[in-house]
């Protein structure tokens, strides 16, 4: 995983999973990607679905994703797009479905003040850096093995992968 450039999505504290995915649609809708993409934050921001982009990414204050352990909160934005998701902090359940199904979420208080939806922002894995309005703001660098995952797209995916490497 290298430097890569991507526009912003912006949102507050506490934005919990029945908000990144409306519950009312979780025993309605399919695994269908696009079906989960097109209700993606619509309470939150009914612009965010029909606009965002490929390789987007999501910045969020504290305690993104709390609530509900649902993974349609996580699928909803990778069918949506969304490269990664950028918080001062994350929920525990969502950030390790978040891994689970290869999503990025990276904590980073300071980048949150820093930027606006629309901005522009780089994300340097390898040196674990945000470069975001001619400043640099330093991450925790992820463990080697949740890199590992991202890099397959996810636990399974990765589990396959090391099985197949093992003969099983």
């Amino acid at each position: 995983m290298t430097t890569s450039s991507h526009r912003v999505w912006k949102y507050g504290d506490k934005v919990n999973t029945d908000v990144i995915f409306p519950g009312k649609y979780t025993y309605t809708i399919s695994r269908d990607p696009a079906a989960l993409a097109r209700h993606a934050l619509e309470d939150l921001d009914p612009t965010f679905a029909a606009n965002v982009g490929t390789g987007d990414v999501i910045v969020a204050g504290r305690n993104w994703g709390n609530g509900s352990s649902r993974e349609q909160a996580v699928t909803c934005l990778l069918a949506a797009g969304v490269h990664a998701v950028i918080a001062s902090s994350f929920a525990r359940i969502y950030y390790r479905n978040a891994i689970n199904s290869g999503l990025l979420v990276i904590e980073c208080p300071q980048i949150v003040a820093a930027v606006k939806t629309g901005d522009r922002i780089e994300i340097d894995l390898a040196e674990t850096r945000i470069i975001a309005a001619g400043r640099s703001y330093d991450f925790a660098p992820l463990p080697d093995q949740v890199l590992d995952i991202l890099e397959a797209g996810g636990i399974i995916p990765w589990l396959r992968t090391k099985a197949l490497r093992h003969g099983e």
